[in-house]
C-alpha cells in the first residue's frame, strides 16, 4: 500500500500542472467535444510510458545522448509551434468565438490531435518514462508495479476531473476576452517550455 501511495502522490505532483496535454483536455472539455475519447487517450498513453519506464526504458532512454537530442529538439519544435498556434488564435478573429460555439472536428482529428499532443511533447516522456519509470524501478519487484499503478491512478483521476469539469467553467468562457486570455496564456507556456528545452 505504502508503494501505492508513494506512486499516487508523485504521479499527482508531476501531472498537475499548465502543460501542452493538460492545456489541450480542458479546452476540449470547455468546447465539449469528444472530451471522453481525449480523456481515455490521455489515461491510456500515460499508463503505457509509465509501465515502459519501469519496466526499465527510462534507463535505457536516459542514457542515449542520441534519444535524448532527439526528443529535445522534436520537442522544442512542437511545442514552438503550439505555442505559435494558440496566440493566433488568442488575437485571430475566430477568437471572438466563444468555446460552445466552435467548429466541431471528427473523431480520427481529435484522436490524432491528443495523441501530437501527448506524444510529441518531450516532458511528457521525462515526467513518464525517466523520472517516475526511474523511481518506481527502485521499489523492488513487486512495489515497482504498485507504485506505477498509483501514478497511472492520479493521472486518471485528474483527466478526468479536467475534462469532464471544465463544462463549470463554460459560463466564464463563453466571453471571448476570457477564450482569448486562455489562449494568450498558453501560447507563452508553450513557448517558455519550448526555450526551457533548447536551453537546457
Amino acid at each position: 500500500m505504502s508503494f501505492y501511495l508513494k506512486g499516487l502522490g508523485l504521479g499527482a505532483g508531476l501531472i498537475v500542472a499548465i502543460g501542452s496535454q493538460n492545456a489541450h483536455v480542458l479546452r476540449m472539455g470547455l468546447r465539449r467535444q469528444h472530451v471522453g475519447l481525449t480523456v481515455l487517450v490521455c489515461i491510456l498513453c500515460e499508463a503505457l510510458l509509465i509501465s515502459l519506464g519501469v519496466a526499465g526504458v527510462g534507463t535505457m532512454v536516459e542514457q542515449s545522448p542520441v534519444l535524448l537530442a532527439a526528443a529535445r529538439w522534436g520537442g522544442a519544435l512542437f511545442l514552438a509551434w503550439y505555442g505559435l498556434r494558440a496566440w493566433r488564435s488568442a488575437f485571430g478573429r475566430h477568437a471572438l468565438n466563444a468555446a460552445p460555439h466552435t467548429v466541431e472536428i471528427g473523431m480520427r482529428e481529435a484522436v490524432a490531435t491528443v495523441l501530437a499532443v501527448t506524444l510529441l511533447n518531450p516532458h511528457v516522456y521525462l515526467d513518464t518514462v525517466v523520472l517516475l519509470g526511474a523511481i518506481g524501478g527502485q521499489q523492488g519487484p513487486e512495489g515497482k508495479w504498485w507504485f506505477a499503478l498509483g501514478a497511472v491512478t492520479a493521472g486518471a483521476v485528474w483527466f478526468v476531473l479536467l475534462g469532464f469539469g471544465a463544462r463549470l467553467l463554460a459560463p466564464w468562457f463563453a466571453r471571448p476576452s476570457a477564450w482569448r486570455l486562455l489562449d494568450g496564456v498558453i501560447g507563452v507556456v508553450m513557448l517558455l517550455l519550448a526555450a526551457t528545452l533548447v536551453a537546457g
